[in-house]
């Protein structure tokens, strides 16, 4: 049995703002390709885990992706109503994730959900 596809869903500010989708658009073709195929691997294929996706509580989600040039991104992610919702995006540059990506993370988690 093929597994669910998923629907994909940009957090968005009061004023509207998309900060996931802006940050994918503003770090270039490849890379924000790279990111979209491995959010795409999610969303057509979950539940997954290791090394594409990795649970880090509170009901947050990394999407891992290995970019050109030794570099990485994580997508963080939540579950709505069965629905994936993008929450923050980033260039990892160190080994754990740094606590200020995960407030703002928890801090939009709790703004959609409000």
């Amino acid at each position: 049995m093929k597994p669910k596809t998923l629907s994909i869903h940009f957090y968005r500010t009061r004023n509207g703002r998309e900060p996931v989708r802006e940050w994918l658009r503003g770090l270039g073709r490849p890379d924000s390709l790279a990111i979209g195929e491995d959010i795409a691997v999610v969303q057509h294929g979950w539940p997954l885990g290791m090394p594409v996706c990795r649970p880090l509580g509170d009901g947050l989600y990394e999407i891992r992706s290995s970019l050109s040039g030794s570099r990485i991104a994580r997508v963080l992610f939540f579950f709505d109503a069965g629905e994936i919702i993008l929450v923050h995006g980033f260039i990892k540059k160190t080994r754990k994730t740094p606590g200020q990506d995960l407030r703002l993370a928890r801090e939009r988690k709790r703004d959609y959900l409000a």
